[in-house]
């Protein structure tokens, strides 16, 4: 069976955590990693203070070497545009054996319009 980018976003969100803009915000302010996982240019336009940056595109590959990550247990906030990626991409980490992730609902255009 195929599966559209929309489908497996959908199947994501169904086993992952979301979260909304005032919760992402009260964990980051907690101590949690605010993860931008938008493409560079999109990062320069503007970012959550803080943000740590890997693209999407390479996200698997390079998070094991990144010394913020070094602690599987940390907690995370991942974001994107609109919600789309970061539901992937806590997926994919989750299955990495990272513990405690959550994908930002909204993204950063409802994160900067708040």
């Amino acid at each position: 069976m195929t599966m559209s980018a929309k489908e497996l976003v959908q199947a994501a969100k169904k086993v992952i955590k979301e979260v909304n803009i005032d919760e992402a915000n009260a964990m980051i302010a907690d101590g949690s990693i605010a993860l931008d996982i938008r493409e560079p240019a999109e990062f320069e336009a503007g970012h959550i203070p803080n943000a740590i940056h890997i693209p999407r595109g390479v996200l698997e590959f390079k998070i094991d070497g990144h010394e913020a990550f070094g602690d599987k247990n940390k907690s995370i906030v991942i974001y994107c545009k609109s919600g789309g990626r970061s539901a992937l991409a806590a997926r994919a980490l989750e299955q990495m054996g990272y513990m405690s992730v959550c994908s930002m609902d909204g993204g950063y255009d409802l994160w900067s319009e708040s």
